[in-house]
């Protein structure tokens, strides 16, 4: 049998740490998490933690990073299969609310994260790459509920991201809080939106 490659091996072994830690992130956010706090409550040593990844800052944004790549896939499915502008919008707000209920602690992780890049700089570019692969997600569903419609987006895709995700932080805020309402608003609201968003 063919040998394991070390370098596989070194990165299976960081995902599966990130993996571990990302529900302890979840929870407790950036500012109360330190290597020692997320080991206690993985099934990994504080040394092992340390061992692959040098401080707190790396941990998260490798976590944080490992999270939204699977974020940004979870939208495909409703792009290619929609036949119709409203299969696209019911598709889209169902994958929203999905994702706000399965995985709130992760996303407050994240806007926890991109409000603390505000105020260190080592984190600036990392949560920027992040944002920028969120717009794309975005953007391909704008401009794919606007062919749809036969037309096109009447705003840039940084406007279109901007205002979608403003209305999802709001429904998970609202969620987290718990307002029985939050996840129907949201659907309402994207509903309302983004024929807004298409030239006339």
């Amino acid at each position: 049998m063919p040998r394991a490659n070390p370098i596989d091996k070194h990165d299976a072994r960081r995902r599966a740490l990130a993996d571990s830690a990302l529900r302890t992130l979840g929870e407790i956010g950036y500012a109360k998490s330190s290597l020692r706090e997320i080991a206690n409550n993985s099934e990994f040593s504080h040394g092992v933690v340390h061992y692959y990844f040098n401080d707190k800052l790396q941990l998260i944004l490798y976590c944080v990073k490992r999270f939204k790549e699977t974020c940004v896939t979870r939208y495909d499915g409703v792009v290619a299969d929609s036949a119709s502008p409203q299969d696209l919008l019911d598709g889209f707000t169902g994958k929203l609310r999905e994702t706000i209920v399965e995985e709130a602690p992760m996303h407050r992780l994240w806007y926890d994260l991109r409000s603390q890049s505000m105020f260190e700089e080592s984190l600036r570019e990392s949560v920027g790459q992040i944002d920028r692969t969120l717009e794309d997600m975005v953007w391909q569903v704008v401009t794919r509920y606007a062919e749809l419609c036969g037309t096109e987006p009447s705003l840039t895709p940084n406007t279109a991201y901007g205002t979608l995700d403003g209305l999802f932080q709001q429904a998970l805020l609202s969620y987290l809080s718990g307002d029985e309402q939050a996840l129907a608003v949201l659907d309402a609201q994207v509903h309302q939106v983004m024929p807004l968003m298409l030239a006339r």
